[in-house]
């Protein structure tokens, strides 16, 4: 183990390690990053929740924050309590992080807080649709409960594992039109401006931060441009993920 991996977090060092081995990961990845980034507006971009610091390979002025610290990360922050000015960003970015707070309401407060006017909260994470929700269930080592209550008020648990999860709770903020009009109910000054459903095909059988992969890295691009053309009342039953953009009012 190099230097400036001792002391963390062994799922971290993990997962560094899979994305160095697998070139298919790191290309879905690019493809993820670049449309969280260019959903934002020109300006400073926070990065939540960043980490192995991956966005960093794409953008590498992004101010990366996690509740743990790795090589990249350039502030160690509660998604929470985020350390930052009123109206500091033009865009705020994250990768899997929402399944993963514990009060995902408080947090999307707190981003419309340190967005400007304008500005965009883009969020890339699992979707529990008709194909990907059994998968999710069975094979994923992170649990899935679609019968939590998302706006519920949570004890701060300061014993709490960062990497607690709920991957229902994306799925119960934004795939319908009901949900979505609740949290702009509760959070009036932002808009959900889109939903997209993504992760048809490529990154199910890349087997993400697995081991094992069944798609190889020359034939991710042309299978991403295949998923581009899949009609939206197809991809919303059978995407393995949901991209979410929020404006701040």
């Amino acid at each position: 183990m190099t230097d400036d991996l001792a002391g963390l977090d062994q799922r971290q060092i993990v997962h560094r390690g899979a994305w160095e081995r697998k070139p298919s990961v790191r290309l879905i990845y690019r493809d993820f990053h670049e449309r969280l980034l260019r959903a934002c507006p020109e300006g400073r971009i926070l990065d939540i929740g960043g980490g192995t610091a991956h966005v960093k390979n794409f953008r590498p002025d992004v101010i990366s924050t996690d509740i743990l610290s790795f090589p990249g990360i350039d502030v160690v922050a509660d998604a929470h309590r985020l350390p930052f000015a009123d109206d500091f960003f033009s865009g705020v970015v994250m990768l899997d992080v929402l399944h993963h707070l514990e009060r995902p309401v408080e947090f999307l407060k707190e981003a419309s807080r340190v967005l400007k006017p304008g500005g965009r909260l883009a969020m890339i994470e699992p979707a529990m649709t008709t194909l990907a929700r059994p998968f999710y269930e069975r094979f994923h080592e992170e649990p899935v409960d679609m019968t939590t209550d998302p706006f519920a008020e949570v004890a701060i648990n300061s014993d709490r594992d960062p990497f607690d999860a709920n991957q229902a709770v994306p799925t119960l903020l934004f795939a319908t039109v009901a949900a979505r009009t609740r949290v702009e109910e509760a959070i009036p000054s932002l808009a959900v401006r889109s939903v997209t459903w993504l992760s048809l095909f490529a990154y199910p059988l890349s087997g993400g931060f697995q081991p094992w992969s069944l798609m190889p890295a020359y034939l991710v691009r042309s299978m991403l441009a295949f998923e581009e053309r899949v009609p939206e009342v197809v991809r919303k039953h059978i995407a393995f993920r949901m991209m979410v953009v929020l404006e701040r009012l």
